[in-house]
């Protein structure tokens, strides 16, 4: 517990305010949730002094650890040093980023970087540089995905909880994702591409991008089969349609590789992050191509994007995910991960799928119908936060386990949660 404050208003304390305060879109896990006062690398920690495991990571945050000395310490420094100036002032940690996204970081020939300050401004900034660049207006995108909260990318959201505004833009055309639960992958990924070649041979010179998520994280953790984005790639070519890859939540190391796409053998047009590039701290980036970049000479620019803190803080990640060699780290670890998820499948009939790459994996559960599947994963949930450890839930019936933990993660804590969850999945059906 922190040594500066002993005393908390407790969770029945913050629910109360939480509800006098703030919007009532706003909701939180939990039926008996914990007040979370403290974070170290893989631990939470509660206003009581409990510990928890976390396999969530903020969705997918802190990739490097709760509270890294390794990065919070050069977080601080800047924060003693410079905090803010804006991007119309000389300051060099924003250019240094940007260079070592170039040199080393960004796959293929992107190079140019805008910084801004979350995951939907970059995808809504990569959206705007398509229409630059293109000169044309409309977007492609697949049912299920999600890209953020602004106005354009909540119209490229096909999660329908997650479109919240009744009048979103019209230029958009879904189609289906590569994955449907009632055939293989290899036909709905067909099906997919099929659909595709439909829209751009009837309007494929209205589209400025398709954006596209390499593994769908709040669609249910759904991977495509390996070829499938280099078959979008090049149908895309063909039509002069730009790739948009969104890799908010799988970016810098999350799936055992740098970037998502790297499975794939994929270079996409432009690329959105955050999340894990911040570690916790707030940023969001798009990058792209010399040329590209260059239809962006319209004024523009991003207040807090590429702030010293934030700028330093992205530096000092990228050292540690370089040092500790966390890509690896996520291959091995989700490996492990996987096999004994897939093991306890075997076991438990509710447990229906396994799927996902490296340390992002989902776990779907299944009852008897899709409301009852929905109740039984917050009872899980539930369940394991009671016995110490952090999962989160995604898919379009919330009823698929997300596991996206920080990869600085142990082989005990992994072995110590399946242990956990093997019980958990024997006590949920009774």
């Amino acid at each position: 517990m922190s040594k500066e404050q002993t005393t908390y208003i407790g969770p029945e304390g913050v629910i109360e305010k939480r509800k006098q305060y703030f919007f009532p879109c706003t909701h939180h896990f939990y039926r008996n949730p914990p007040q979370i006062v403290r974070g170290s690398m893989q631990y939470l920690y509660d206003e009581k002094g409990t510990q928890y495991t976390d396999f969530f990571a903020g969705v997918s945050v802190v990739a490097s650890g709760h509270c890294n000395p390794a990065i919070t310490g050069a977080t601080i420094k800047q924060l003693e040093t410079l905090q803010h100036t804006t991007t119309i002032y000389l300051t060099q940690p924003m250019v240094d980023l940007a260079e070592r996204l170039a040199n080393g970081v960004l796959p293929g020939d992107l190079k140019r970087t805008f910084f801004c300050n979350s995951g939907s401004e970059a995808n809504e900034g990569a959206m705007l540089l398509a229409r630059l660049h293109t000169k044309r207006r409309n977007f492609i995108a697949l049912e299920y995905g999600l890209h953020g909260r602004t106005f354009l990318t909540m119209g490229v959201t096909g999660i329908p909880m997650w479109r919240a505004d009744d009048y979103l833009d019209s230029g958009v055309t879904f189609i289906p994702r590569p994955y449907n639960p009632e055939t293989d992958d290899e036909t709905a990924a067909r099906r997919s591409i099929e659909a595709l070649k439909q829209v751009l041979e009837e309007k494929g010179d209205t589209f400025a991008a398709m954006l596209v998520e390499p593994i769908q994280g709040n669609g249910g953790m759904i991977a495509p089969p390996d070829w499938y984005f280099r078959e979008v790639k090049a149908l895309l070519e063909e039509h002069g349609v730009l790739m948009i890859a969104d890799e908010i939540q799988t970016g810098f190391g999350r799936t055992g590789r740098i970037f998502a796409m790297e499975h794939y053998g994929v270079v996409p047009d432009i690329i959105s992050m955050a999340k894990a590039l911040g570690n916790g701290v707030p940023i969001g980036a798009f990058a792209t191509t010399d040329e590209i970049a260059a239809s962006f000479n319209r004024a523009s620019a991003s207040t807090f994007g590429g702030n010293p803190v934030s700028s330093v803080t992205a530096l000092a990640v990228l050292d540690y995910i370089e040092q500790e060699d966390l890509v690896g780290r996520a291959e091995r670890l989700g490996n492990q991960l996987k096999s004994g998820l897939q093991a306890l499948q075997a076991k438990h009939a509710v447990l229906v799928d396994v799927r996902g790459k490296g340390m992002m994996l989902g776990a779907e559960l299944h009852g008897t119908d899709e409301q009852d599947s929905a109740a039984l994963t917050d009872r899980v949930l539930e369940a394991m936060k009671d016995r110490g450890y952090i999962i989160g839930k995604n898919g379009i019936g919330r009823n698929v386990l997300a596991f996206q933990p920080p990869l600085v993660m142990t082989e005990q804590d992994i072995e110590g949660m399946l242990k956990e969850l093997d019980a958990v999945l024997a006590e949920a059906v009774q």
